[in-house]
C-alpha cells in the first residue's frame, strides 16, 4: 500500500507516539465537556500544537459525543510548499502519522479528481502541514475513519464549493477547513485584524485575502455552500501566537469554529 508519510512530526507536533498522545490528552483535558450542538464541520488552525493546539482543541472537543458516528472527513487545507492552482487530491492509499495510518476513500478522491480545477498531485501533499497536524487529533477524538485530504491553492469560490458539496453529502462525513489567521503583525494589530477576519466569516463572507487567513480560499469555498450558508456558526476560539509560545512583536493568529 502506498502511503504519505508524516512530513512534520518531531516540528510541529510531537514524533514519539506516547508522548503525542499525552499532549493531544493534556490540551483536549482542558476543555470542559459541557454540551454543545454536534458540528457538521470545523474551522481549525494547523501551527505547532505549543502555539495553536489549544484553540484546535476547542473545536475538537465538540467531536466527543461523535466519535462513532463519523465515518469520513474530507479535509481542505491551503498549499504552503508548492505553487498549486485549484485543488489537488493525493494519489496514495493512505496517510501515516505516529498515531498509525489513516485510510483514504479512493472512490471519493477518485470522484474528486474528474471534477474541474482538480488535479492529482501528490507532491502538493508531500510536505503540506495544513493537512498533516489535523490528523493526530481526528486519529485521537474519533474511532475508524477515511480520509479525503484536499490541498486549495489559487482557487475562485466557485470551484472550492462544488468540491464539497460532493463531500458533504451525509450525517457521517464531518468537513474541517484548515487555517491559520493574519500573520507576522504585532499583537494589537493582531487582535483588530483577526476580530475583523472573525466577524466577516460569521457574517459568511466569501471574499477573505490570503494576508487575513492563509486559508482564505477554502474558506471562501466554504462560505459558497449550500451547508455553509445554512448551518449556524460559532466561534469557539481565538488568540494568536503571543499568547501561547511566541513574542508579541510579530505573532500569527488562530481561530476555531464549529458549524452546526
Amino acid at each position: 500500500m502506498k502511503t504519505r508519510p508524516a512530513a512534520v512530526a518531531g516540528l510541529f507536533y510531537e514524533k514519539d507516539p506516547s508522548r503525542l498522545r499525552a499532549h493531544i490528552d493534556l490540551l483536549m483535558g482542558g476543555v470542559s465537556d459541557e454540551e454543545h450542538p454536534l458540528p457538521r464541520g470545523l474551522i481549525v488552525p494547523h501551527a505547532g500544537y505549543v502555539y495553536s493546539g489549544a484553540t484546535a482543541a476547542l473545536a475538537y472537543a465538540r467531536l466527543r459525543p461523535l466519535r462513532g458516528r463519523i465515518r469520513r472527513v474530507a479535509l481542505f487545507g491551503p498549499a504552503h510548499r508548492v505553487y498549486l492552482r485549484g485543488m489537488a487530491v493525493p494519489g496514495v492509499e493512505a496517510f501515516s502519522t505516529p498515531l498509525g495510518d489513516i485510510p483514504l476513500d479512493r472512490a471519493a478522491i477518485e470522484t474528486l479528481g474528474g471534477m474541474p480545477h482538480v488535479s492529482v498531485s501528490d507532491e502538493a501533499h508531500q510536505e503540506e502541514h495544513s493537512l498533516e497536524v489535523q490528523l493526530p487529533f481526528l486519529q485521537t477524538v474519533l474511532e475508524k475513519f477515511t480520509l479525503v485530504p484536499v490541498v486549495v491553492g489559487q482557487s475562485d469560490p466557485e470551484w472550492v464549493a462544488p468540491v464539497m458539496e460532493t463531500l458533504w453529502n451525509d450525517q457521517e462525513t464531518l468537513l474541517v477547513v484548515s487555517t491559520d489567521l493574519s500573520h507576522f503583525h504585532t499583537y494589537e494589530q493582531a487582535q483588530r485584524l483577526d476580530t475583523l477576519t472573525c466577524e466577516r466569516l460569521l457574517a459568511r463572507e466569501s471574499a477573505l485575502a490570503g494576508e487575513e487567513a492563509c486559508g482564505a480560499h477554502a474558506l471562501n469555498g466554504l462560505m459558497r455552500t449550500q451547508w455553509g450558508q445554512v448551518l449556524d456558526m460559532e466561534l469557539v476560539g481565538m488568540c494568536n501566537s503571543g499568547d501561547t509560545a511566541g513574542d508579541r512583536n510579530r505573532v500569527v493568529g488562530y481561530g476555531a469554529f464549529s458549524l452546526h
